[in-house]
């Protein structure tokens, strides 16, 4: 049955295979179980924008696998999140009443716009007209951010006033656990053990647990320092949903047009590029791409991201996107549907465990994030530096933008603007796709809007 729907032979890979990169996926991603509620929290109901992300994240899998068949999963995007609590309905929308339903209906209407521009092909048109050698940049630059979201979340890289980052604090346990972490996966996967990933994460976890039996790892709620261990005392997360499901506010949007339709632009733009990187990093770091650089049936992939968030805006969460923690389960070996299958299998069991995956601390998912982003950055290898001088530049900004701009959106924003710019002074302006002049003139619009932002 398994390998009727999925097609394991066919990709080489097995059943026991994907099930452990699913697992890994999840793991490397269930720290949005937590992340999501804490931050759609300070303006709607926490246990039911769990509910809600769980939920919506597993659907959007479930069709990510059955109908693509790829090793992509997906739940409430990062920074997407954030944009809707803190720039939306605390900033922009904060004297208006209940502006979380404003919001909703936005990522509403945005999910339904991508349902309509994914049956005529627009986002695969975007994702099969970008260059190779931009794909290339695009993926190791999402080698370099998540690799930069585990050493942020191990607090290996931190904050500093003078120089921006610093090298964090050796005495504290998240840093020491998450390299030897680190070093335990690396040294599993140079023997071949099936599962590296998933035992790395796992043994440092349990390193946590005894960090803090002994008094080292010292939990401090106020700091955000929660405990390891999972739970259980004040019960699961099963109700709230009542008060996020179904709250649009179509009446508001009727009398302020132009102001809903900045918001909705801003959660349009992010998402779809953020959602093509994903893709592209993903499917590069799994060998899916064809022979000319495309990625089959990558319709299906943006279908699938377009009901996750329709279905996520009814439930009551913020956008839903394409993870790019899946390339901790693409490291594992995982190459089709079956490893989304087992993530969303995942996501409904949290539902029902939610004290134990929420108590996974974002230091033990470091060293997986770290590894991947290693496994990934390695497609530098493949950018062509001689032969195009806006392929080179494109390539590597894209790369180097991401990490340092925290965005993937802007990683291909760079990436996509120097690559055109430089193919027309360069005097190769046939060499630039209809489909790259409309996604030059989108970031063109972008940074226009970012400009007026800042006046």
């Amino acid at each position: 049955m398994l390998e009727k729907v999925f097609k394991l032979k066919e990709h080489g890979t097995t059943v026991r295979t994907e099930i452990v990169a699913g697992t890994t996926t999840f793991l490397a991603m269930a720290y949005i179980l937590a992340v999501n509620p804490n931050i759609l929290g300070t303006v709607m109901n926490r246990n039911g924008v769990f509910l809600a992300t769980a939920i919506a994240s597993a659907v959007a899998t479930f069709v990510m696998a059955f109908l693509a068949n790829y090793p992509i999963a997906l739940s409430a995007g990062m920074g997407l999140n954030a944009y809707f609590a803190y720039t939306v309905c605390l900033g922009e929308l904060a004297d208006e009443v209940d502006p979380y339903t404003i919001a909703l209906t936005a990522v509403l209407c945005e999910g339904l716009i991508f349902i309509l521009i994914s049956l005529f092909k627009f986002r695969e048109k975007i994702i099969n007209g970008i260059p190779q050698n931009l794909k290339f940049g695009i993926s190791a630059g999402i080698g370099l951010f998540i690799a930069l979201i585990g050493l942020k979340g191990a607090l290996i890289t931190v904050d500093d006033p003078s120089t921006f980052v610093a090298l964090g604090d050796f005495s504290k346990p998240q840093v020491v656990l998450a390299i030897v972490g680190l070093l335990l996966i690396v040294i599993l996967s140079h023997y071949r053990v099936k599962g590296a990933v998933l035992i790395g994460i796992v043994v440092t976890w349990l390193l946590g647990m005894a960090a803090e039996a002994i008094g080292w790892y010292q939990v401090d709620i106020e700091a955000e320092v929660f405990s390891v261990f999972p739970d259980f005392s004040n019960g699961l997360a099963l109700d709230g949903l009542a008060d996020t499901a179904f709250k649009f506010n179509f009446s508001w949007v009727g009398s302020h047009m132009i102001q809903f339709i900045a918001i909705l632009f801003s959660f349009l733009f992010v998402d779809l590029f953020d959602t093509v990187g994903t893709v592209v990093g993903v499917a590069d770091k799994a060998n899916l791409l064809d022979e000319n650089g495309e990625l089959p049936r990558v319709g299906r992939v943006f279908f699938a991201d377009a009901i996750g968030t329709t279905i996520g805006a009814c439930l009551g969460t913020s956008t839903v996107t394409s993870f790019v923690e899946s390339s901790a389960g693409v490291g594992e070996g995982g190459k089709t549907g079956l490893t989304a299958l087992t993530t969303g299998f995942w996501f409904l069991v949290a539902i029902f465990l939610s004290p134990l995956f929420l108590a996974i601390p974002s230091f033990a998912t470091a060293p997986a994030l770290i590894y991947v982003g290693m496994l990934m950055f390695s497609s530098a290898k493949k950018v062509d530096y001689e032969s195009d001088a806006a392929d080179t530049i494109g390539a590597y900004l894209a790369a180097l933008m991401m990490p340092l701009t925290y965005s993937i959106a802007n990683g291909i924003m760079f990436g996509v603007m120097s690559w055109v710019i430089v193919k027309v002074f360069t005097k190769k302006i046939k060499d630039v796709s209809p489909i790259m002049w409309v996604i030059f003139v989108l970031f063109g619009l972008r940074i226009a809007a970012l400009v007026l932002n800042f006046q």
